[in-house]
């Protein structure tokens, strides 16, 4: 003979909801394990635990009177439940179906005129054909760059304001060596060697 399988949560949770509707009347804890373990089959050490669990899914009520606490739970509030349930999911339906709608005819107005056609195509074609000639256009411009005029008049500019900036370095290294040779009777082969001065060091022109 094969043992009885025991209740599950969910049937606990059903049958201690039944008792509720039964009985129409508030119960504390102790009378609860008693009532369920004798009517419904519940386990008195389970009752606590289906009862709190169905206190926080806000399908049995409490409230502590002097220093007892009670329980209770009506069909009328099970009704209430369903309904404010049944309306909170048929306004969430209609507000999916209203985006539905809204999605629909933006998806709709998005893709007017762009529905695939060989002119279509041809266009796309001929578009990327021409951004691709245009990217070779300007790589050919910056090769050719140096040709143009205003450029070259910039680079001759700046070429005289360098040479300018060179000799008056060089103007000071020859200031500093007639210094150092009046100060210290040097050669000019010595300074140059001892200061890294090429021999052909002179003002650029």
């Amino acid at each position: 003979m094969s043992k009885k399988r025991g209740l599950s949560v969910e049937e606990k949770r059903t049958r201690m909801m039944e008792l509720f509707y039964e009985k129409k009347d508030f119960f504390q804890l102790k009378e609860l394990e008693k009532l369920c373990q004798k009517e419904k089959g519940i386990t008195s050490m389970s009752v606590k635990d289906i009862l709190t669990s169905l206190v926080d899914d806000a399908m049995v009520d409490t409230d502590k009177i002097g220093t007892s606490v009670y329980f209770w739970a009506f069909p009328s509030k099970a009704s209430q439940n369903r309904k404010h349930k049944l309306d909170s999911l048929t306004k969430s339906l209609e507000e999916s179906q209203r985006k539905r709608v809204a999605t629909k005819a933006f998806i709709e107005k998005a893709t007017l005129g762009r529905e695939d056609s060989k002119d279509r195509t041809e266009l796309l074609s001929e578009l990327a054909k021409q951004q691709h000639d245009k990217s070779a256009l300007n790589a050919e411009v910056e090769r050719y760059k140096e040709c143009d005029p205003e450029v070259l008049e910039r680079m001759k500019k700046e070429t005289v304001v360098a040479m300018e900036a060179a000799n008056r370095w060089t103007d000071n290294i020859f200031s500093t060596k007639s210094w150092i040779k009046r100060k210290f009777a040097f050669e000019d082969s010595v300074i140059d060697k001892q200061f890294g001065i090429p021999d052909d060091f002179d003002y650029v022109e």
